[in-house]
C-alpha cells in the first residue's frame, strides 16, 4: 500500500480544497456590496475574539470548518475590500492581485538574489522600472525595490539620505536635520529616527493655509540651522496627504533641496499612481526631479495590502552595505539584474512583483487609469455637493480623491469651535451608524474634521451618493 504524507496531498485533494478556497474568496467578493461597512463593537466581540488565542490540535481538522472560523474573524473588522469603505486610504484587494499571491505562494521563489530566479527578478524588475521611469519620469538609471509598504519604502528613502549625504561624507548624524510638513506621514520621522538622526533635528516647517509645505518657510528654517551650525541633509515632500490628499509644491521644493545639496524626497504613497492620469500628472509635476519615491501599489494600484515601493533616481545610492557570508558563495550576479538583497535590509523576502506584474499585464494599463480617474470625478462631485450645505464647512478643495469637511463653527470664539467639533464628532457617528460607509476623521490645526476617501476600485458613484445622503440625513438630525 502506498504510504501518504499528509504534508503533501494528492492531486484530487488539491483540487478539492483548493476549488473550496476559491469558492469562498468568489462569495466574499460577491458580497461585498451588501456587507456592513465596518462590524461595531458588540457585547461577546472581546469573547470571540479570545476564543481565536488557542493552539493548533495535534491531529487534523477539516479545512471547510477552518475556513468557517476565518470567516468569523475576517468578519469582526472594518470592511477594507468594500465599496463602502471611505476611510483612512483604501486598499482594493483586487482580485486579480489575489491570484498572483495564490500562484507565487505555489511556486515559491527565492528573488531576492537575482541567480536563484532570474526570470522571476526580471519580471519584478520589469514593475519597478515602470514605475520609476515610465510613471515618475525617473531617469535611465534610476530604479528601486518592492517593499511591504509605504513605512518600510520611507525607511530605505531615509537609509539612501543618510548614505548619499552623510556617511559617504565622512560627517555623522548629530548636526544633519531633515525636514518635514505638519501634513509628512508620521513614518517618516519613525524612520529618520531608526535610521539614526535625532528627533530634535527633525524640523516640521509651518504649513500655508492650503496645507502646502511652505518653500519660504522652509528655506527660512534652513538659514536659521545654517547659522546655529547644523547641516541640511534631507528634504520631504507630500504627493497625496494622508489627511486631505494634500500635495506639495513640488518644483519649487526641488529647486530649494537642489540649492542646500539635500536629498529631496517625495512621499507618494497614497497620491502617486494618479500620475497615470492627466490630471494626476498635472498636480504632482516635480516629482520627477526627486532623488528618491515613495508609492504604494496597495493603495491607488488597488491591490492586496502588502506592496509598496521605493524608487530613486541613482539605483546605486539605494545600495545598503553589501555584506555577505561564506554559504552565499555558490551565488553569482551580473549587471543585467539586480540583487535586491544588496537594495534593502531584506535577505529573505516574498517575489512581491508577481502581485503588480499579474494585474497589469491582465488588465492593461488603461483600466487602472480610466478607475483612477473615476476617483477623482467623485471627489469632485462629493466636493460640490458637500460645499452647497450650509451647515458644513470644507476649507480644502481635493486636489486628488479625499474630500474634508466639517460642521461650521457659528462664531470665532474657541466655544463655538468646540461645540462644531461635537457635532462633527456626532455627524461621523450617525453616518458609520449606518453600516453602509464607513468614514474616518482627524485633527487639522485643532479642529476635528471628516475624511471621506474614495480610492477603491469597487466605490462607484452609487455608494458616493449614499454617503452624502447619510451625510445630509444626520445633519437634520443633529
Amino acid at each position: 500500500m502506498k504510504h501518504t504524507y499528509p504534508l503533501e496531498p494528492d492531486h484530487a485533494e488539491m483540487v478539492r480544497t483548493g476549488r473550496l478556497v476559491l469558492g469562498r474568496a468568489v462569495d466574499f467578493i460577491e458580497s461585498l456590496p451588501d456587507r456592513p461597512a465596518f462590524v461595531a463593537d458588540e457585547p461577546d466581540a472581546r469573547g470571540r475574539v479570545g476564543a481565536l488565542l488557542v493552539p493548533p490540535p495535534e491531529g487534523p481538522q477539516e479545512l471547510s470548518e477552518l475556513l468557517d472560523r476565518i470567516d468569523a474573524a475576517a468578519g469582526q473588522a472594518i470592511e477594507t475590500t468594500g465599496p463602502g469603505f471611505l476611510g483612512y486610504v483604501p486598499t482594493g484587494g483586487l482580485y486579480a492581485g489575489a491570484l498572483a499571491d495564490l500562484y507565487k505562494s505555489a511556486l515559491n521563489r527565492y528573488s531576492t538574489l537575482a541567480a536563484a530566479a532570474p526570470g522571476i527578478t526580471a519580471i519584478e524588475e520589469s514593475v519597478v522600472r515602470w514605475i520609476a521611469r515610465d510613471v515618475f519620469g525617473l531617469p535611465g538609471g534610476s530604479g528601486g525595490l518592492l517593499t511591504s509598504g509605504g513605512s518600510m519604502a520611507n525607511f530605505s528613502a531615509v537609509i539612501a539620505a543618510r548614505t548619499a549625504r552623510t556617511v559617504r561624507s565622512g560627517a555623522n548624524l548629530s548636526d544633519a536635520t531633515i525636514y518635514v510638513s505638519e501634513q509628512t506621514h508620521h513614518s517618516v520621522g519613525k524612520a529618520a529616527i531608526l535610521a539614526g538622526f535625532s528627533p530634535y533635528r527633525i524640523r516640521v516647517v509651518p504649513g500655508a493655509d492650503d496645507l502646502r509645505m511652505d518653500p519660504v518657510a522652509v528655506a527660512d528654517m534652513i538659514k536659521e540651522d545654517h547659522l546655529a551650525g547644523l547641516r541640511p541633509t534631507m528634504l520631504v515632500a507630500t504627493a497625496g496627504s494622508t489627511d486631505t490628499g494634500t500635495v506639495d509644491p513640488l518644483h519649487r521644493l526641488a529647486d530649494l533641496a537642489a540649492r542646500e545639496g539635500m536629498w529631496f524626497h517625495v512621499d507618494a504613497a497614497y497620491g502617486g499612481f494618479f500620475a497615470l492620469t492627466e490630471r494626476g500628472r498635472a498636480r504632482l509635476a516635480g516629482i520627477e526631479r526627486a532623488d528618491s519615491i515613495t508609492a504604494d501599489p496597495h493603495k491607488s494600484l488597488f491591490l492586496p495590502l502588502g506592496v509598496g515601493a521605493i524608487l530613486v533616481r541613482d539605483r546605486t545610492r539605494l545600495a545598503t552595505e553589501q555584506l555577505s557570508a561564506p554559504y552565499l558563495d555558490d551565488v553569482t550576479s551580473d549587471d543585467l539584474l539586480p540583487d535586491y538583497a544588496d537594495l534593502g535590509p531584506e535577505l529573505t523576502r516574498e517575489a512581491r512583483g508577481l502581485r503588480v506584474w499579474l494585474p497589469l499585464h491582465l488588465h492593461g494599463i488603461r483600466a487602472f487609469r480610466d478607475a483612477l480617474d473615476e476617483k477623482l470625478d467623485l471627489a469632485t462631485i462629493a466636493f460640490e455637493r458637500l460645499r452647497a450645505i450650509p451647515e458644513l464647512d470644507l476649507p480644502w478643495t481635493p486636489e486628488l480623491s479625499t474630500v474634508a469637511f466639517r460642521v461650521r463653527a457659528e462664531g470665532r470664539t474657541g466655544a463655538a469651535a468646540r461645540r462644531a467639533d461635537e457635532r462633527t464628532t456626532r455627524l461621523l457617528e450617525q453616518v458609520n451608524a449606518s453600516r453602509r460607509v464607513y468614514l474616518s476623521s482627524t485633527v487639522i490645526r485643532g479642529r476635528k474634521v471628516i475624511r471621506m476617501c474614495i480610492l477603491s476600485h469597487r466605490t462607484h458613484r452609487d455608494r458616493v451618493d449614499e454617503a452624502l445622503d447619510l451625510v445630509e440625513k444626520a445633519l437634520a438630525g443633529l
